[in-house]
């Protein structure tokens, strides 16, 4: 079973491919049942049909190649509750030769263009219906997007217009949230990468602009006979209603049920009205005054992104909206804190954490869950850009930034490249001019009643909504059949988790289906629908198809998100415990032994890799948190959590390529034996970027052996590691760090923390190989303790 191709078409991966029907067969199972779930797949070919879903009037599915037509009577049954659906009068031509495009049999997966009125009702068919001859060109519809009539032709010259109630279709609103405690020469840098944005920004997006240090100042651009701001103090917590009033956004009501006041839009406009005053703005600000000596800036982040988020709050922008957060340093005042200003105090560590001494965590982390459901209930996202040497807080925002699907930086200046893709690459904008951003999506899940849904693990927030397909167990965000994204990508992807029901009615070999629903809106606010339709079938007891299609690489990606999870409520070590005794058991079901005889342990092709997965799991960055900072490891586990199967296996055990005068580059184990003076290896952690130079390739480098014409070969061989480098580093975001070292050097730790220890002080025949000074046990040492402890049960 071809995997990665399934992938392709469903845009889905399966833990198990067939699953049992009752409750203690999938629990023998160890691994749960599982799917990762990237919502906007790019296919190939993806029917783009220019009308609304049709809906199954009972359980909502929207209607797919698995539902039953009777093409006379004209209904459709629905595959999920078997209920009798009458097709719309639009859909009167429908026959055997003439279907729509959601029940051809090779299409899982279509997508609706919504329409204007954004309705989901599913008004049926105006067009779209074609013989199977000309199917490939009815899957080729495209709705045209009609062009925006610009800004300036509804709002005028005046100030202050209401865009929000004339009921016009404004782009979405970015508020840049700037911190001016920045350096000078920082800040004069992260001001021109600003400017560059709001020249790439359409003229419908609104923009808005706060500024902040020890007081945070909200920027009138409406205002046109000067700067003018508001002034919030940094120290004091606001509130969303306390925000709007200050700045005027509140709607009151007029005596005698008079129409509410016109409210003030000049802190968010459209770029077309404000470009001038939002480029003067920016252009003004100025890096706050000397610091005193020994204290740190007083930072007032957590006020900040209050005020900005109270901001789009009190405007009403319902239809997608960002704060994006540029910060060079820590919160050292008001809510949010993670350090007060003087140096003496250090910044929380992971220690300071476990051992309940970081004096302002949990109080800023509630704050940041606060902000957490304000940008829920608002489809606000978060995001936060950090060039800075030092933590800023980042582990305290996590949660608003994740939950809301946000994008998170960090970084040491905003002169590195790393900042200056990671922005532009954000604002890119499609052929017809739209921003590549989707906002305010909901995922739905529909199952076959005798499948439950438990939970989700990635960028999102449950909406707490139930029905019978909700299981009572939780995982993650659980409790609902609906989740809600602030914003979803081509890359991001959700585990969900599922469970069995009685298993009463379930006969082997019958079908199940599954069906996602992601609704979200592109970068010109129009509505798309996306609905996948997936089946799968039901083994019986030891059957060999539940081996068939077990998907190591979900399992370790699946397993890797549960670990994070538990992180959370847990310690490390008891994270650890927990990994191994679910791999104990996991062997012991699946490998072929005798009992009590590690040596005839054997595990199939289907099930080896497993192991080791877990095996550089349990010493990667996510549970080993040694010499990692909290904001790191935040970091880090925020962006396991959101990519894909692929790239999830590279953070968790990294690739290694090696290159030599012996022919092409290969792929060598991730193991110190690797190592050899006259070869160069490329490694990638997705994170960063490896380019290690044997000991005798570093010293003919040095020597200039590269520039000798004679020396041709070495020369391309210096150069196709760094081609492969970079085209790794360009296509990844964010984009990893780049470091090139020679063997023995300092850099070189990069590379020497993730390989495989075989090779120790304490090995006792070396064959003057590299070492590694550690005391973590080989992967060869692990496996074989994996044996003796599988053949016990």
């Amino acid at each position: 079973m071809d995997f990665n191709e399934l992938e392709a078409m469903e845009g889905l991966r399966w833990s198990w491919h067939s699953w049992p029907a009752t409750k203690p067969e999938v629990a023998s199972l160890v691994i749960p049942l599982s799917i990762m779930c990237t919502p906007l797949t790019p296919f190939n070919e993806l029917p783009i049909l220019p009308y609304d879903p049709l809906y199954c009037s009972q359980c909502h599915a929207v209607l797919n190649p698995y539902s039953r037509v009777d093409y006379t009577a004209k209904i459709w049954i629905c595959p999920f509750c078997y209920e009798k659906n009458r097709f719309p009068v639009s859909y009167i031509h429908i026959n055997e030769n003439n279907i729509p495009a959601e029940l051809f049999p090779t299409y899982c997966t279509v997508e609706y263009h919504l329409n204007k009125r954004g309705s989901d009702q599913g008004l049926g068919l105006s067009s779209g219906l074609g013989s199977a001859p000309s199917m490939n060109k009815a899957l080729g519809l495209r709705s045209n997007s009609s062009s925006f009539t610009s800004m300036s032709a509804y709002f005028g010259p005046s100030t202050g217009s209401d865009w929000a109630g004339a009921g016009l279709m404004v782009g979405p609103a970015i508020v840049f949230v700037v911190d001016a405690c920045t350096p000078e020469d920082e800040l004069g840098l992260l001001k021109s990468e600003l400017l560059h944005v709001i020249t790439r920004l359409p003229e419908n997006a609104l923009v808005g602009l706060v500024v902040f240090d020890s007081m945070v100042r909200v920027y009138d651009l409406g205002f046109t006979e000067c700067l003018r701001v508001v002034l919030f103090h940094g120290e004091r917590e606001v509130s969303s209603e306390q925000t709007k009033q200050l700045l005027g956004l509140h709607q009151m009501t007029q005596p005698l049920g008079m129409t509410s006041a016109v409210q003030r839009k000049d802190f968010l406009l459209p770029v077309s009205q404000c470009e001038f005053n939002i480029t003067s703005a920016i252009e003004d600000i100025c890096s706050s005054p000397q610091i005193t000596r020994g204290h740190r800036p007083l930072r007032s982040t957590g006020v900040a992104i209050s005020v900005a988020v109270g901001l789009l709050e009190g405007c009403s922008v319902n239809t997608g909206s960002r704060v994006m957060v540029f910060t060079s340093g820590p919160a050292t005042i008001g809510p949010g804190i993670i350090v007060n200003s003087d140096l003496g105090n250090s910044i929380r560590t992971h220690r300071d954490l476990n051992n309940g001494h970081a004096a302002y965590y949990r109080k800023s982390s509630e704050f940041y869950k606060q902000i957490s459901q304000r940008l829920s209930d608002s489809s606000i996202i978060l995001d936060l850009f950090v060039c800075s040497l030092d933590q800023v807080g980042a582990a305290e925002i996590k949660v608003p930034v994740e939950s809301s699907g946000g994008f998170m930086m960090l970084g040491e200046s905003f002169a590195s490249e790393q900042f200056r893709k990671c922005l532009r690459q954000m604002f890119d904008r499609d052929d017809s001019g739209n921003l590549k951003m989707c906002f305010d999506a909901t995922i739905e899940i529909v199952t076959t009643k005798d499948v439950k849904i438990c939970g989700a693990l990635g960028p999102c927030t449950s909406m707490r909504k139930m029905n019978n397909s909700v299981s009572n167990k939780e995982i993650g965000e659980g409790g609902t059949y609906i989740w809600k994204l602030g914003t979803v990508t081509s890359k991001t992807c959700i585990a969900f988790f599922f469970e069995v029901g009685d298993g009463q009615n379930v006969q082997s070999g019958s079908a199940f289906f599954i069906q996602f629903i992601t609704r979200y809106r592109y970068g010109n606010m129009g509505i798309r629908k996306r609905v996948t339709t997936v089946s799968r079938r039901w083994t019986g007891k030891h059957s060999p198809d539940i081996a068939a299609g077990f998907d190591q690489e979900v399992a370790a990606s699946v397993m890797a998100r549960l670990a994070i999870h538990r992180t959370g409520k847990s310690y490390a070590h008891d994270v650890v415990r927990w990994l191994d005794k679910t791999l104990i058991r996991f062997a012991s079901k699946f490998g072929d032994y005798m009992p009590e005889d590690p040596s005839s342990f054997r595990l199939s092709s289907n099930f080896s890799l497993y192991p080791q997965f877990i095996y550089y799991l349990r010493r990667s960055q996510f549970i080993d948190v040694f010499n990692s900072t909290p904001d790191e490891t935040a970091y880090f586990r925020l962006m396991l959590n959101r990519e894909g199967v692929v790239n999830s296996l590279i953070m968790v055990q990294p690739t290694l390529f090696q290159y030599s005068f012996d022919g092409p580059p290969i792929p060598v184990l991730l193991d110190i034996c690797s190592i050899s003076p006259d070869v160069i290896l490329l490694f990638d952690s997705f994170f960063y970027v490896v380019i290690h130079y044997g000991s005798k390739i570093a010293q003919w480098r040095k020597l200039g052996y590269d520039k000798d014409p004679i020396h041709e070969n070495f020369r391309k061989l210096l150069e196709a590691p760094e081609l492969d480098a970079e085209q790794l580093v360009a296509e990844r975001v964010p984009v990893p760090k780049l470091i090139k070292c020679d063997q023995h050097s300092s850099q070189a730790r990069f590379l020497l923390a993730k390989l495989d220890p075989s090779v120790t002080q304490n090995s006792t025949y070396t064959d003057g190989s590299e070492i590694i000074f550690t005391d973590d046990v080989s992967l060869q040492v692990f496996l074989e303790h994996l044996q003796e402890l599988a053949v016990q049960g």
